[in-house]
This record gives C-alpha cells, structure tokens and sequence, in this order.
C-alpha cells in the first residue's frame, strides 16, 4: 500500500527542508551542529505543518546516532523506560517526542535525569508556546528553536517537488500557476495541508488541475479549520487588540476570519469581555448593544449571524474607550487578595449586641451618604480610577468628587443625631 504523499515526500537531509534556513541554511543552529557535532537537547515550536518532526529526524539521521521516535500523548511510561535503557547501549542517543509539552509529570520526572547527565538528547516538538506549555524543568534543559510557519513561496516550491519528485507524483499531473499559488494560500504555512489536498486533487481524472479544482475540494482555508491551534486563539486576541486599537477595518477583517470558521462561543465570549473591558464607562450604551447584537446572533446562526456581529464590532471600534471600571475592580481585586479586614458592624447582614443607635439606619436616606462603608485601615483609600473619555464618564466623575468632599463617619449616633432637612 503506498504511503501517504506528504510521508513519501519527508526529507531526510537538512539540506533538503524547505523554508527555515534560519534554522538549516549555512549558519544556522542546526547547521552549524551539524558541523560540529554538537548535540544538545532542544524543543523545536512552531505551527502545524511547518517541519519541525521532519527538522527532527533529519537531523537524528544526519548526526549518525542512534534515535528512537515516541509520542508524549499515546507513549506510556513503559515505553519511556525501554528507549531509556535502548539509549544505555550507545554513546550518544537522541529520543524524538511529538506533543512533548503533554508529558505528564511522571514522564518528566523520569526523563530528567536522563537528559541532565547527557545519557539522553531530548529533540521535542510542540504547537504551543513553549514558555507556557512546557514545564519549567525540561524548558531549562532545552534549546528553544522556532520552526516559522512557510511562505506561500516555500508551499509553491513544495508544490513543484511534489508534481516532479519520483517518490510523489513524478509528473503524471501538471497544475496552473494560479492553481499552485491558490493552494499555498489557502494552507496557510501548512504544507502538509498542500500536499493532503494535491493528493486528493491528483485522484481526479483531470491531467491538469485549475484553480476551479482547488475551490471545489477547498471550502474554508486551513488556518480557520482547527479551533485549538494557536493561530485560532492568535485571530482572538488580534480582534480585541483591534478594537482597543480603534481600527475598525482590521477589528472587521479577525472577526470574519472567526465567522468563516463558525465559532460564534469565541467571538461571543471576546466581544463581551472587550466592550465592558475597553469600551466600559465611556460608552455604556455601545455596551448594551453589544449583548442585543449577540443574542441576535445566536437566534438567527451562521451565516445570518455575521450581520449583528459586523455592527456591534463597527460600533465598538469606532466608540470612545474607557478602562476605568476594569482598572477599577482590577485595583480592588489586588488588595482584597492580600488583605481581608473586618466589616464595619452596622454593615453586616445581622450585627450582633448592636445598640439601636448603632445599627444601620434604613429609614434615613439622608444619612447614607455621610456614612464610612470601607474599613477603618483604608477608610481614605481609593480604588476607582477615573477617566474622561465621554461626556457621562465626566458626569461621573464630577459626582464621585462631590460625594469625596462628604466627611464620612461611622459614628451612626452622631449622624442620628441631627434631623433630617425638611
């Protein structure tokens, strides 16, 4: 059975990966340990498709020492021992691991001592990012290598290899120009996505394949397919920071880039937190727009939805900013951590031996505003951090200092003591 186009088609040279010289081309790390002989651990990251087990391998091959491949997810600790006691038998040995940022602990635990006294070189290769996802132990003991996501001319030159090469489809298909550019855009710095796709494509009874070939079998590019891969969560956050950033054209472009891979959980969740987040105070009324036009989009869906969606990002972007009231709870949030004090009594839902002067007055409006409600350590301390982005944040502002002028008291006797103004 023949393999798959994209394994047919690994190389096994340094020299041979496409893309990468900072990594491979003359001066490069791996390149110049190559030269030397020089084997270190090192995590190669970067996004799917990009080479970094192909990096990996060829570089085990090239080195001549002995290599053995497992995968952190379906490898069991069992199998860790044995290549482990395999790598004992040689002089140098390197273990090549897929997903290596899903090593469980004991994994980790028993692999380090292994990696820290040179009986093992450790070559790991992670989507993630590696100063989140990779635990500390083995990122200290580890070379950090990007692996760049491929240019569309780096799939084109793929994409040629692929038509010419005798272990791909040794020129049994030809392919437009216009095809083979179409194909490595919509991979988007993937090419095994490129070759996935150009051998379903070469399936066909076509001798050549058009770009109307490519859109048949292509609906959605690739970069919005998988809703757990970095670039997704990248396209989130890009489309908050858009529209901090009150550029409503590149907010619009993130957001559709979310819409065409149908994540309206995603896109709900982002423009909710950003309009009460970066929005908030200076415009509240965008803000309650914004949760209308996502109750609009969840009870109409896909594709209808993308309507509510494009105007409540037009509104936010083009709106005033505020980030008091998230500055605000966020400078409370810091304190309260650190310092739980006690609640005034007449505060409390039920204080106890309170005298009747003492107890909260509920029936005198009046007093509410001269009362002391922080506690007694930071009865002066303030939280709310002001802004005047809008015309209502100023009248807010112009309150919150008039109500700063009060003296407040929690001396309830005092203030009962006085009547209330006719």
């Amino acid at each position: 059975m023949l393999a798959p186009l994209a394994h047919r088609l690994r190389p096994t040279k340094l020299a041979d990966i496409i893309g990468q010289k900072h990594l491979v081309g003359e001066g490069g790390f791996l390149y110049e340990a190559l030269q030397n002989h020089l084997l270190v651990s090192i995590i190669f990251f970067g996004p799917p498709g990009s080479g970094k087990t192909t990096i990996a391998e060829a570089f085990a091959k090239e080195m001549n020492v002995h290599y053995k491949k497992l995968n952190a997810v379906t490898s069991t600790k069992k199998d860790i021992e044995l290549a482990i006691d395999e790598a004992k038998l040689y002089p140098e040995a390197i273990l090549i691991v897929d997903e290596v940022h899903r090593l469980n602990k004991d994994k980790q635990d028993l692999l380090l001592p292994y990696i820290e006294e040179g009986t093992i070189f450790l070559l790991g290769m992670t989507t993630a990012n590696p100063y989140i996802a990779i635990n500390p132990a083995i990122r200290s003991r580890c070379h950090l290598l990007e692996v760049k996501p491929l240019s569309r001319e780096d799939i084109v030159i793929g994409i040629n290899r692929a038509l010419s090469s005798f272990n791909g489809l040794d020129n049994h298909i030809s392919m437009d120009d216009d095809a083979k550019k179409l194909l490595a855009t919509l991979a988007g710095g993937d090419l095994r996505f490129a070759y996935n796709y150009l051998e379903v494509l070469s399936l066909s009874k076509n001798q050549n394949i058009s770009m109307d070939d490519i859109k048949s079998v292509i609906r959605v590019p690739n970069y919005l397919m998988d809703q757990n891969e970095e670039e997704h969560y990248d396209s989130v956050s890009a489309l908050q920071k858009s529209i901090r950033g009150s550029d409503v054209d590149a907010a619009l472009y993130y957001l559709a880039r979310l819409c065409a891979a149908n994540d309206l959980e995603s896109i709900e969740r982002r423009l909710l937190v950003t309009a009460y987040e970066d929005i908030g105070l200076a415009n509240p009324q965008a803000v309650e727009r914004c949760a209308i036009a996502l109750e609009s989009a969840r009870k109409v869906g896909f594709p209808e939805a993308v309507i509510p969606l494009g105007f409540t990002v037009c509104d936010l972007a083009l709106s005033p900013k505020s980030k008091a009231a998230a500055t605000s709870i966020q400078s409370a949030m810091d304190y309260a951590k650190d310092h739980q004090l006690n609640v005034l009594d007449y505060l409390k839902l039920t204080p106890v031996n309170a005298q009747e002067i003492d107890k909260y007055p509920y029936d005198r409006p009046d007093l509410w505003e001269k009362m002391q409600y922080l506690p007694e350590l930071i009865k002066e301390m303030q939280f709310y951090q002001e802004s005047d982005a809008s015309q209502y944040e100023k009248v807010l502002n112009a309150n919150y200092h008039r109500l700063k002028k009060n003296a407040r008291t929690s001396n309830l006797a005092f203030l009962k003591s006085k009547k209330p103004r006719e």
